[in-house]
C-alpha cells in the first residue's frame, strides 16, 4: 500500500522518509523542508484552511498554491509530470 501525502506524493519513494522526514501526514505538514516552524502551504490549505483528508476533496486541483510549491531544480516538463502522477495517486487510492 501507498503512504501517500494529502497533495498525493508518495512517501516511501523518497529516500529521506523515515529519515530525515518522519512524512507529511505524521508531522502535520511541517515537514523538515517547509519554512521552520510552519506547516507545508499545501498541507495547510487543504486539511488547515479547508479541512479536507487530501487535496482530492478540492475541486480546484491541481490549484495554484501547489504551482507556487515548485521544485526549482525541476524543469517545466518535470514539475508537470509530478503533478499529473501526484493527482493519479489521489484519484487511484479513491481519496
Amino acid at each position: 500500500m501507498k503512504e501517500l501525502t494529502c497533495c498525493g506524493t508518495e512517501c516511501m519513494q523518497c529516500g529521506l522518509y523515515g529519515n530525515v522526514c518522519k512524512g507529511c501526514n505524521e508531522v502535520c505538514g511541517k515537514v523538515f523542508h517547509a519554512p521552520k516552524g510552519q506547516a507545508c502551504s499545501i498541507y495547510e490549505c487543504a486539511v488547515g484552511t479547508h479541512g479536507y483528508k487530501s487535496c482530492a476533496e478540492c475541486s480546484d486541483l491541481p490549484c495554484a498554491v501547489w504551482r507556487a510549491t515548485k521544485d526549482p531544480s525541476m524543469t517545466e516538463e518535470e514539475f508537470e509530470a509530478n503533478i499529473k502522477g501526484r493527482v493519479g495517486n489521489l484519484n487511484s487510492m479513491g481519496l
